[in-house]
Order: structure tokens, then C-alpha cells, then sequence
């Protein structure tokens, strides 16, 4: 039986739109007929697949031989993003400006220098206007290479006035990919451990955002300066679980998007990522009527038939979308609600893998466990858990895998499963201590899980109650709360306390919340 093809040409064709699959077709025309390209024919065969099937293509196109299969893809393939370009360079201002390079480069190769110097300014203002320093200084290094080898008598003093402009440029992009470095390697912290577990952990990633950003961002400074710096800071909060700081320069990452609309339309997908992550501050927070507002926008903007679509933003958007609907059920406590919204969420999940990064789709699976165990359903969330523990790659999101783990021996011990408990904490217990993530909240379940099962009916509420006293002492201390923000297990422990579900309990604290 075939298999589902990752091939990329293959992938490609399968995420074409109807008008992006015409315009290929008027593409390949451009040269003259087409009927006898064998390359089309192949798009045609493969467009008509399901599965790529090489077997299948040479039965439907008798004309391809085996041996041309390969070299005809490379083609195709080649074929497919040349159109693609032309197609969205509208959209995409980087495109065009390197075409306008290109031009300027047609132009001086052909002795027009006058017109290749008036082509590269046009690059310039326009990279300037897009905030593209990079290709501003593409433009400043071949406008130089036309003045130092012919005398155009373009400018007084052009000389010196390249110069000052490459240098002023150079400074810019210097300082923009400074903080983009730092700003991406505190992300990929995030990303591979979560939130700082100790005293060590904080200490270590406060001297690296010492050492590589700057007190303030100038007020000279390029967009991307600042977005970089109020990045960079969302992402060090986000780390030192200082949720209320994160929050100030979440704001001022949207803010500075409202500040410069058009920004929004040329930068859409890190606009909604601002958003995304000024929602997440503010769930840690526990602000809900702030969080509605933001939720609101962001729904607002996916809703918006003028907005400019691309399968980027869309993913993007799902993502967002969904993480923090679910967010927002969670703060209301109407988990049972929110299980209407998981077949949706299931079906996009499953349109979007082939793009969706690992670490979001691990995410969602989280939460949909969350909503299963918060509804009751213990059997279901421990499936959706078991596609987290499963999963090989514990280089990323180590503390998701940890706590992916708590929660399901609790369901486990929710779902009356004494059977596999003993051996889930085993498990557990031999994974934490590979990790080197045993902390104080996890040994005390594990100690109440291991003796619930010995203790007298009449004493079971009592052993809740003690356990969630050693909790909330536990919670209180700097860098041991880091594991409620994953498992709210203290609205467990008093919903087992008072015996009613855990989204009750969830309710009454948003009906004080609110």
C-alpha cells in the first residue's frame, strides 16, 4: 500500500488554492503552449493523487518514464515556487524590493547607471518605509560599487553622504540583531524547560538578559529595535514567572503595533503573536475582564474579511485562537462547555499538522486533556496525556512532559484505576529523577497517592485537607508555584474536600475573580 508522501513537491501541490493552482497554469503558459511540457503533466498527475504514488503517476501519464521522474520533480518543483513568487509578491514587500535589485542589477550590467542609482533609491525608501534595514544596506553597498567605478556625477559630496548612511544602517542592524538574538535564545530556553524552577535557574537566565540588553531601547531605534527589546522581555518574565512585568511589555509589543498600523498588515503574524502572548500574561495573572477584552481583539482581527490571509496567519491563528478559548473556559470554570469546541479543534489540528510546530500541538493536547479531566472524564483525558507522554523528544517542553505526568496519575487515581496506579508513580518517579525535576509539590502527591489507598474512608477527607494545607505553603514559596500554573490542584483537593466537581469550585472562584 502506498504511504502518505512527504515529499515536498508533493506537500506543495497539496497546498495550493484553486487560484493559486490557475495562476500556475497561465504561468507555465507564458512562454507559449504548454500542451507537450512534461513537467505540467506530472502536476496534473500528481494533483489528482491523494497519496504521491509514483506507480500511480507513471499508470496515469504513460508518456513519463521512471528514470525522468526525478529530475521532472526538481523542475516542477522549481516551477511551482517561481509562479508562487510572482503570485504574492503584491503581499510580500521583501519580494519586491529584491526584485528592484535585480532590476538596478539588470540595468548596470547593461551600462545604465544613472537608472540603476535612481532604481536602488527607490529600494532604499521603500526598505526604509518596511523597516528592512538589511535591504537598505544591500541597496547602500551596490550604490557604491556604482560610485567608485564611475563618475555619474549623481550628487555633491556623495561620497560622503553613502558613508554616513551605510554607517547610521549598520549601527541599526547591529543593534536589531543583537536584540533578535537575545530575544530568540530566551524563547528557546522557554521552550525547552518552561519556567525557572529555582533560585539557579533565575540567577542563570538573569545574567545572560543582563549581559545582552541594553537598560532601555533607544528612542531613535528602528521598529524592530523595539520589538525585539519588548520581546526579549516578555520572554525573560515569562521565564522568572514575574507574570505582571511580562504583561507591562506584552502590552507595549501590541501597543507598538497600534502605534504603526501599517506594520500590522506587513508584519501580521508577529501583530497576533504580540496578542497571544499579552493572553497568556494575562491568564497567569488570573485578569479576566482584561483578558476578554484582548480575546476579543483577537477574534475580532481573525474575523476581519479585509484582513490579509495567508496559511502562515491562518495556523497562526488556530493556534491562538483555540488556546486561549480554552483559557477562557478554564478562568470561567465551564470545562463541559468547552468540550464542544474540541471536534473543531481536532479536525484544523488534523488539516494543519503537516505545518504545526510540535511544540503547539503538544500544548493543545494538554488543554484538551485539562478540559476532559476538569468535565470528569478521566478516561478521555488520560488519552490525550498518553499522546504527551509518548512522545520521544523530551528536549522540548520538559516541563510539560513533568506535568503531563502529574495529571495523569491523578486521573488515573480519579478513574479508579488502583490497578496501573503503583506503577504509574514508579514511572513517574524513574522519569522525574531523569529529569532532575522532583520538586516539593510532586513528592507530596506521590506521598498521598502511594497511602490513600490504606487510609479509612472516614479519614480520607482529613488526608485531602492536610495535603492541601502542605500545598498552599508550598505554593507560597518563590519558584515552587511554577507547577500551579500548569495543574490547579488545589481546586482538586477542595473540590474532594467539599465533594462536588472541580468546575464548580473553578466557578466560584470566577464569580470572586470577576
Amino acid at each position: 500500500m502506498p504511504t502518505k508522501s512527504q515529499e515536498p513537491v508533493f506537500q506543495l501541490i497539496k497546498s495550493l488554492t484553486r487560484t493559486e493552482k490557475r495562476h500556475f497554469r497561465l504561468f507555465t503558459n507564458r512562454a507559449g503552449a504548454s500542451e507537450d511540457l512534461k513537467f505540467l503533466l506530472l502536476f496534473d498527475a500528481l494533483d489528482a493523487l491523494d497519496t504521491a504514488d509514483d506507480a500511480a503517476v507513471l499508470a496515469q501519464v504513460p508518456s513519463l518514464k521512471r528514470v525522468q521522474l526525478a529530475n521532472l520533480k526538481a523542475n516542477l518543483y522549481r516551477q511551482l515556487l517561481a509562479s508562487l513568487r510572482v503570485y504574492h509578491a503584491g503581499q510580500n514587500p521583501d519580494i519586491q524590493l529584491h526584485e528592484q535589485l535585480d532590476y538596478a542589477r539588470v540595468l548596470y550590467n547593461k551600462g545604465f547607471y544613472q537608472q540603476a542609482l535612481r532604481m536602488l533609491e527607490k529600494v532604499k525608501q521603500g526598505a526604509r518605509q518596511a523597516e528592512m534595514p538589511h535591504i537598505v544596506l544591500l541597496a547602500l553597498d551596490f550604490e557604491k560599487l556604482i560610485e567608485s567605478q564611475y563618475i555619474t556625477r549623481s550628487l555633491k559630496d556623495r561620497a560622503d553622504t553613502l558613508t554616513a548612511e551605510a554607517t547610521d544602517t549598520v549601527a541599526h542592524l547591529a543593534n536589531q540583531h543583537a536584540l533578535s538574538n537575545a530575544s530568540l535564545r530566551l524563547y528557546g530556553l522557554y521552550l525547552k524547560a518552561g519556567h525557572a524552577r529555582n533560585r539557579a535557574d533565575h540567577e542563570h537566565i538573569t545574567a545572560f538578559f543582563r549581559e545582552n540588553l541594553p537598560p532601555q531601547v533607544h528612542s531613535a531605534g528602528g521598529f524592530f529595535e523595539k520589538l525585539y527589546f519588548y520581546q526579549a522581555h516578555v520572554w525573560y518574565h515569562t521565564l522568572d514567572q514575574d507574570f505582571r512585568a511580562g504583561y507591562r511589555y506584552a502590552q507595549k509589543w501590541v501597543d507598538l503595533f497600534e502605534s504603526a498600523p501599517h506594520m500590522k498588515e506587513l508584519q501580521t503574524m508577529l501583530y497576533i503573536k504580540g496578542l497571544h502572548n499579552l493572553l497568556a500574561s494575562l491568564y497567569n495573572m488570573l485578569y479576566y475582564s482584561k483578558f476578554k477584552q484582548v480575546l476579543n481583539t483577537l477574534e475580532e482581527f481573525a474575523a476581519n474579511q479585509t484582513r490579509r490571509s495567508s496559511p502562515n496567519t491562518e495556523i497562526l491563528l488556530f493556534q491562538y485562537l483555540y488556546t486561549n478559548r480554552i483559557n477562557a473556559y478554564f478562568l470561567e470554570g465551564r470545562f463541559t462547555e468547552g468540550l464542544t469546541i474540541i471536534p473543531d479543534l481536532l479536525e484544523q489540528l488534523e488539516r494543519y499538522k503537516p505545518q504545526l510546530d510540535l511544540h503547539r500541538t503538544l500544548v493543545l493536547y494538554y488543554k484538551i486533556a485539562s478540559l476532559y479531566f476538569g468535565s470528569g472524564e478521566f478516561g478521555k483525558a488520560i488519552e490525550y496525556l498518553n499522546l504527551i507522554i509518548q512522545h520521544k523528544e523530551l528536549s522540548l517542553r520538559e516541563d510539560l512532559q513533568c506535568f503531563a505526568r502529574i495529571l495523569n496519575l491523578i486521573a488515573h487515581y480519579e478513574a479508579g484505576d488502583d490497578a496501573s496506579l503503583d506503577y504509574q508513580i514508579r514511572s513517574v518517579y524513574h522519569f522525574l529523577g531523569k529529569m532532575d525535576d522532583q520538586q516539593p509539590m510532586q513528592v507530596e502527591i506521590f506521598r498521598f497517592l502511594r497511602t490513600v489507598g490504606s487510609i479509612a474512608p472516614h479519614q480520607v477527607r482529613e488526608a485531602f485537607i492536610r495535603l492541601r494545607d502542605k500545598l498552599i505553603v508550598i505554593a507560597a514559596t518563590p519558584y515552587e508555584s511554577r507547577p500551579f500554573l500548569y495543574l490547579d490542584i488545589v481546586s482538586w483537593l477542595d473540590s474532594k474536600i467539599e465533594g462536588v466537581p472541580v468546575q464548580e469550585v473553578m466557578r466560584r472562584k470566577f464569580r470572586r475573580m470577576k
